[in-house]
């Protein structure tokens, strides 16, 4: 999986503040005692802790659309033709009217050349080197 690069940066900076935090630990755990070592691991986790609870927060509410499958079709309305794949000879000009029915505010998200829509969706070909007259 491809990661941005703001994806990327964000996990080496979380590599390098835990790797800090590491540090600080063992050096607290030798220069001092096990029970300071054991106060300040049990405060630093707690941090830690609260912090993952907002990231996880933040994620049910992200916004933006999930990922599609390759060479998807996905809609928030009616789809009237979607056409995925190569080669495929249509003959038919004019787009079908999506079939009626009541959108959705979500849709599936679709598979490799799958199609999904909150509407109807009139036609659909999928695949390679499809025929029609």
């Amino acid at each position: 999986m491809a990661m941005s690069g703001a994806a990327r940066a964000w996990v080496v900076v979380t590599a390098v503040v835990a790797g800090l935090a590491s540090a600080a630990l063992v050096a607290v755990a030798v220069l001092a005692d096990l029970d300071t070592a054991g106060q300040a691991a049990s405060v630093a986790g707690a941090v830690v802790g609260l912090l993952a609870l907002v990231v996880s927060v933040l994620a049910l509410f992200r916004t933006g659309a999930p990922a599609a499958g390759a060479r998807s079709v996905q809609s928030g309305g009616g789809v009237g033709r979607a056409i995925t794949g190569d080669r495929n000879r249509l003959r038919s000009t004019a787009p079908p009217t999506p079939a009626s029915s009541p959108g959705t505010a979500a849709t599936a998200v679709p598979g490799e050349r799958g199609v999904s829509a909150a509407g109807g969706v009139g036609h659909a070909v999928t695949g390679d080197e499809n025929e029609e007259s």
